[in-house]
């Protein structure tokens, strides 16, 4: 590995790491992931609902990782490098793309909802460790190195 890759690495690391080290914290602080875990395991007090709208926020998370994690691996798929800046052109990438924000955006809408109306959190602060959750969860995400393959 060259002396260039590893700084361009630890770039990389830095960046993401703007937003693992704030998301990791509003985790901890609103002890969030235990929060929603008891709302999901049916602990929270109220059953029926609450535990519906954690397994959908679960199956929204489910979808936006699996649809990253085929943009990531895309490379390999097709056998060369997709134009990521123009991905309206591109067939593959202008039909993932708006699901994999629309399930993002539906699947933060239903953690602050769940924490707002099933939690001692509010909504208040349940918009707040819910974007510290998706802070956390994109931090690391993108920590995952993308395949290199050869423009053709």
């Amino acid at each position: 590995m060259s002396t260039r890759s590893l700084v361009h690495f630890s770039r990389h690391t830095l960046k993401q790491l703007k937003f693992v080290l704030p998301g990791g914290l509003l985790t901890y602080y609103f002890d969030s992931h235990n929060v929603f875990l008891r709302i999901l395991r049916g602990e929270s007090g109220v059953q029926g609902w609450s535990r519906f709208a954690a397994r959908l926020f679960v199956l929204s998370a489910a979808v936006t990782v699996s649809l990253f994690l085929y943009v990531l691996a895309l490379p390999l798929i097709q056998g060369a490098q997709p134009n990521y800046r123009h991905w309206r052109q591109s067939g593959v990438l202008s039909t993932v793309i708006p699901i994999m924000t629309a399930s993002i955006v539906v699947g933060w809408s239903l953690l602050v909802y769940t924490f707002g109306h099933w939690s001692s959190l509010g909504y208040v602060e349940g918009v707040i460790a819910a974007s510290g959750l998706y802070a956390l969860a994109f931090g690391l995400l993108g920590l995952i190195p993308a395949p290199k393959v050869q423009r053709q």
